[in-house]
This record gives structure tokens, sequence and C-alpha cells, in this order.
């Protein structure tokens, strides 16, 4: 398990759930994920790989950008309008992770875990425990919640800049 992470509590019920499909282990799983660990980190490292995104792809954004006749001839402009495209990259890796973090949220804060025993659709509904509610919640509380909002934060600031980029494209 990641660091900080106690293990699941002994029931004197037996768990149907399969171990990859607990709530917990998915969330030991997510953390562990070289991508889904940047904005577990510290918020310097999702910047980090943020700015790296955009700037691998400011270059392709260029070129595409200078096959517009108008903006070929108004280089600021070119330039403004390829780095607000670039950001494109960020957003999407960003509301990937959203999606991820998301889901296992719901599933830690869930009374009821659903499950499928083998590859076909054969879904179950097992109702967690009060030892095992208590500890997912406070997974969720205090690992999940404080990601999903730097997370938040995040695309709210690359749609921002997305915005700005092409409000200043226009502008000039």
């Amino acid at each position: 398990m990641a660091a900080g992470v106690p293990s699941l509590p002994s029931q004197d019920t037996p768990c149907p759930v399969p171990p990859a499909q607990r709530p917990l282990q998915e969330y030991d799983q997510l953390s562990r994920s070289w991508f889904f660990r940047w904005p577990a980190g510290s918020p310097t490292a999702l910047w980090r790989a943020l700015g790296l995104a955009w700037l691998f792809c400011l270059p392709v954004a260029l070129l595409v950008a200078g096959g517009s006749i108008p903006l070929r001839h108004d280089p600021p402009r070119l330039v403004i309008a390829a780095g607000a495209a670039a950001v494109l990259l960020p957003m999407f890796l960003l509301l990937r992770q959203w999606l991820g973090w998301s889901y296992v949220h719901k599933r830690l804060v869930s009374e009821k875990v659903a499950y499928e025993e083998s590859g076909w659709y054969d879904g179950q509904v097992w109702e967690k425990p009060i030892s095992w509610r208590q500890q997912d919640l406070l997974v969720a509380r205090h690992q999940v919640q404080p990601v999903l909002a730097l997370l938040r934060q995040a695309i709210a600031i690359a749609f921002a800049l997305m915005l700005l980029g092409t409000g200043l494209c226009q502008a000039l």
C-alpha cells in the first residue's frame, strides 16, 4: 500500500468484492500510477508536467497556426494563437486526471460497492461495513479531496489561459 494508507480492517464476514475492485485498493493503484501521481504529490510536480506538455505541443501548434495566411503575416498574433491552442493538451490531461480521481472519490464515499466477479456483466452490490466506510471516508476527505481541489484549480487556470490567449489574439 502507499505510504500513509492503512490496510483494510479485518471483518468477521468475508468481503465478496475482488481485491482489485475494492475502493481503497483502487485508490492505492491510482496513487501509484505515474500519470495520476502528478496532482497527488506537490503542486509543483503537476505544474511542471503540464508545462512540459504545453512546451511539447507549442511547436506543433505554431506549425498549424502558421498555415493561416492572416496569422503568417502577424507574428505576435501567431505566437499568441499557438500558445492558446497548445493549452489544449494540458487541458485534456487535466480532464483525464479529473475523471480518474473523481471516480475513485465516488467509490470511496459510497456506502455500497458495485463489483463484477467475472469478465461478463454480472454486477453485484455489496454494502460496506461501518469500519470500512469510516476508513474510506477518511481517505476520501484527506487524500482525494485535496487532489480534486488542485485539479479544479488547474482546470480553471488552463481555461482562463485559453480564453486570455484567444482574447488577446482577437484584440491585436
